[in-house]
């Protein structure tokens, strides 16, 4: 089992770089600004469970300061060892003399590290510090990683050189995303399986105050994000292991997405927003939470639009639904209204939900791992070329300038997403309209909603032929 430890220490002492230095990759948001992490972070590295934390700050009761070392005093229960963190350049401050008190008051062994030492005054600092009462304090600089192997060692874990690296499996994982289509099926003619093979990258994504960070909280029984009234609370996306109907899932909690302009300018928010777009390039399938009282804005449609063209599975919350009075026959102009917005995804899961009470959260896993199913299947070869002959025959394709398009054959190349190969004369010439006509029928012949579909069309004849 690895040690959990729980990096603590003031607003801007340097904890989230210590965080990303010791998982061995940019994990964590790095800023000047104090304050940037709000929500408890967590990673493995070479035997260590890490957990990064928001800095103590006072605060009234209810105030975002105070809910902040909440989650900060959560992760000290949950650790094993605390690494406590001081800034070498400020010396021992009021605000660390707190901290050590809490620390004390916990229980837990602490190890004292004094970051930035690689300036002047780091050694006054060190010799300051054994008023804290936690010995001598390990001289680290994370930025400039020295005293790295050190702080390693004293915390008992072993020293890897790929800690917090991914796997070549992992790797060749996330990269069949654009690969061919994995030899799943039961033979050519026999009926598609889809086996998992590794845990579901699931990302909970929307405008600020939607309700994602309180989706992800009751799904995982537990507070681990941050909630509250104000807009923009998450800054940085976070992940937490879990199961659900025998499938283990990485679920991801992300920043708002705001319109762009909105954002360009402000550093922090345009982190924010990068740290959001890499879990939906990461993700398997993505929750899109849909404010009910203001339901599909142009910036849903913008985000929905986004993770069609990156590929991802997709299903849609409707979250808020406990607020909503006039129900009757209110999804039903939600559906129809998605459908129109946006044709891509259509017939894509749309659940009614409350994050608050919990109302249709039921509904909602069963959609993801349905549309998880779809994103990763496998349709025989025999089939789709049943599907084309009966397709072709309903609703020819047009003329172009007076010859007649064929297409010949199709075939399934890739998975995640479907991608299906058309094969014939003159393909570039098919107008949109015949290319959504068949996309719209192989998603209901083959049960393909929520994911999206690729066709690739290519010129010459069926490869398979004599």
């Amino acid at each position: 089992m690895p040690l959990t430890v729980a990096i603590v220490g003031r607003p801007n002492v340097g904890k989230s770089t210590l965080f990303n230095r010791l998982a061995g990759k940019k994990l964590a948001l790095v800023h000047d600004t104090p304050g940037v992490t709000r929500d408890r972070r967590e990673a493995l590295a070479g035997g260590l469970k890490l957990i990064d934390t928001a800095g103590f700050e006072e605060g009234l009761e209810g105030s975002l300061a105070r809910r902040m070392t909440a989650q900060t005093m959560a992760a000290i229960a949950e650790a094993e060892v605390c690494l406590f963190v001081i800034d070498a350049r400020d010396g021992i401050t009021a605000g660390d003399e707190i901290i050590a008190e809490t620390l004390r008051r916990s229980g837990k062994p602490v190890i004292l590290a004094a970051n930035k030492s690689e300036g002047r005054g780091a050694a006054d600092t060190v010799a300051d510090a054994y008023r804290l009462g936690f010995g001598e304090a390990l001289t680290v600089s994370a930025e400039h990683n020295l005293g790295i192997a050190e702080l390693i060692e004293a915390l008992g874990a072993p020293e890897t050189e790929d800690a917090g690296e991914e796997s070549e499996d992992e790797a060749a994982e996330i990269d069949d995303t654009d690969g061919e289509a994995a030899d799943d099926s039961a033979g050519e003619d026999g009926p598609a399986q889809y086996i998992p093979d590794r845990p579901m990258h699931l990302a909970i994504v929307g405008r600020p105050n939607v309700g994602k960070s309180s989706l992800f909280n009751h799904i995982l029984g537990a507070e681990r994000s941050l909630t509250g009234p104000e807009p923009g609370l998450t800054r940085d996306a976070i992940a937490a292991p879990w199961e659900a109907h025998g499938r283990a899932i990485l679920l991801h909690d992300t920043a708002g997405l705001r319109k762009s302009a909105r954002a360009a300018g402000h550093a922090l928010e345009q982190l924010s927003v990068g740290s959001t777009l890499d879990a939906i390039r990461f993700a398997d399938c993505v929750i899109v939470v849909i404010d009910a009282t203001q339901p599909f804005e142009k910036q849903d449609l913008t985000i929905a639009d986004l993770i069609e063209k990156e590929g991802r599975a997709v299903v849609f919350a409707v979250n808020k639904w406990d607020v909503i009075e006039n129900r009757g026959g209110a999804i039903g102009k939600l559906r129809l209204k998605l459908d129109e917005s946006l044709p891509q995804l259509k017939g894509a899961p749309l659940i009614a939900i409350s994050a608050r009470t919990g109302e249709g959260i039921d509904r909602l896993l069963p959609a993801v791992l349905e549309a998880d199913r779809a994103w990763n299947k496998h349709v025989p070869t025999s089939a789709l070329n049943r599907f084309l002959e009966e397709a072709l025959s309903r609703h020819a394709p047009p003329a172009i300038r007076g010859r007649r398009v064929r297409i010949r054959y199709m075939t399934q190349p890739k998975v995640r997403p479907p991608t299906f190969a058309l094969f014939g004369n003159q393909l570039a010439a098919l107008p949109d309209d015949y290319l959504r006509y068949l996309t719209n029928n192989l998603r209901d012949a083959f049960d393909l909603a929520g994911t999206p579909i690729r066709l690739r069309l290519r010129g010459g004849n069926n490869p398979y032929a004599e």
